[in-house]
């Protein structure tokens, strides 16, 4: 099982998620005897890692605490398909009106995890980690990124707020990456400096300018290789980045550059839901 923290605005999620589904009452559930009772199980249709069971509790337990859920698998582990996920029970009203909003977050979270598993079984073997985007779904990050750590990836910046990230246009705007990188310095000592290049020359750039990690954005295996070589034999070496149109078939020669990360913005951008369905007995 998997120990990654949840994030800290799980609640507000479960009670936008409920609001949006429920508003002034579940008129359907309605139609069932108030002290009606019942049992359910949740199954996966394909093999996938499972995330998201946090949410799926606190989803119920919103609803009513008298439901009770006996899992069969734990967070982050491999799941077969047609593999039984767990039994719930408890009054019926609760586990109709929440199966939707519950299960919403297990396809989501568990598509998510399984995308990201798929690519670091790619990099095993290599001293390269897998990072995720911004690239997120709206209002999602949070539970997104914490569906990436338990599939096995890292994290980058979680917003704008907790990394400085010079790109094209900030370069742009400063005058230079020395400039941009000096202005970064000069507004925050405490989160990392990392600067997009396109060129070998900016490279160079951001190792004189003391950046902290370089963003190789679109280099071919082979320039990532020269780049690689290149930040070795500087006198303060950066962490280097590889992004941009990375696919599964492609992210082992990227990490067999020597390139320290690898992110990929499509496993949390381009995630598809994993089948699951929910039956009562």
């Amino acid at each position: 099982m998997i120990s990654v923290p949840v994030p800290a605005d799980l609640s507000l999620q479960i009670d936008r998620a409920l609001e949006e589904d429920i508003g002034s009452g579940d008129l359907t559930a309605a139609l069932i005897p108030a002290a009606a009772a019942g049992r359910a199980t949740v199954i996966t249709r394909e093999a996938a890692i499972l995330c998201g069971i946090p949410y799926v509790e606190a989803v119920f337990a919103r609803l009513d605490p008298q439901v009770r859920i006996d899992w069969n698998a734990g967070e982050g582990a491999a799941v077969a398909a047609d593999q039984a996920l767990f039994e719930i029970e408890g009054p019926s009203r609760a586990l109709l009106t929440g199966e939707r909003t519950a299960l919403n977050f297990l396809q989501l979270l568990s598509g998510t995890a399984t995308a990201a598993h798929a690519y670091v079984e790619r990099l095993e073997g290599t001293a390269c980690r897998l990072l995720d985007t911004r690239k997120t779904l709206p209002g999602l990050r949070t539970a997104q990124k914490y569906a990436v750590r338990v599939g096995g990836g890292q994290n980058h910046r979680i917003g704008l707020f907790d990394g400085i990230l010079i790109k094209e246009n900030h370069i742009m705007a400063a005058g230079s990456i020395a400039r941009a990188v000096a202005a970064a310095r000069a507004t925050s000592t405490a989160v990392p400096v990392e600067v997009e290049v396109e060129r070998m020359d900016e490279l160079e750039q951001a190792i004189a300018a003391g950046a902290d990690i370089a963003l190789l954005d679109d280099f071919s295996p082979e320039a990532m290789a020269d780049a690689v070589a290149l930040n070795r034999k500087s006198k303060r070496p950066l962490k280097l980045e590889a992004s941009g149109g990375v696919t599964l078939d492609t992210v082992r020669n990227i990490a067999d550059t020597g390139v320290d990360f690898i992110s990929v913005g499509s496993i949390t951008k381009h995630v598809r839901a994993i089948d699951l369905s929910m039956r009562f007995d």
